[in-house]
């Protein structure tokens, strides 16, 4: 399992005209499904995003500038955005290759899965819809990037 985290302003999805998730602060996520990927590494994953230390420290000026905060506790919310194409392989060619995907129908339901587990780790959790044609829309903030790989 991959993700591609963003530390974002604010992020929202869109679906035929109409928002269907939305967040202020916090992390945008684009989460990509293999093949071999479970319930188990899908909670090593939000647990490991929720975790992840990506903000300021702004409470303690002696750290002020340093990554030492995680989304829970700078109460800021997570955009989790089902991606397929992070699982491409991409050493080959000029086309990707999206056999290292979970097949829709199971990614589907394990993606199911992974939003109900965080919505029990954390309040703020918003969604894309899964294989719907989506546009992501997201003010970066520094930019801050990672990918983050769970097995």
């Amino acid at each position: 399992m991959k993700a591609l985290i963003q530390r974002v302003q604010r992020a929202s999805v869109t679906v035929d005209e109409q928002c269907v998730g939305r967040i202020e602060q916090g992390i945008l996520a684009y989460i990509g499904l293999g093949p071999d990927d479970s319930l188990q590494s899908a909670k090593r994953m939000i647990d490991k995003i929720l975790t992840y230390r990506i903000f300021d420290n702004d409470d303690n000026p002696a750290k002020y500038g340093k990554l030492d905060k995680n989304v829970q506790q700078v109460g800021g919310g997570l955009l989790l955005v089902s991606q397929f194409t992070l699982m491409a392989k991409t050493d080959k060619g000029r086309r990707p290759d999206f056999g290292g995907a979970m097949p829709p129908d199971a990614a589907q339901a394990l993606f199911a899965q992974l939003i109900d587990y965080a919505k029990t780790q954390h309040a703020n959790i918003a969604t894309g819809q899964f294989g719907a044609d989506m546009q992501v829309e997201s003010v970066n903030d520094g930019p801050l990037n990672f990918i983050l790989e769970v097995s």
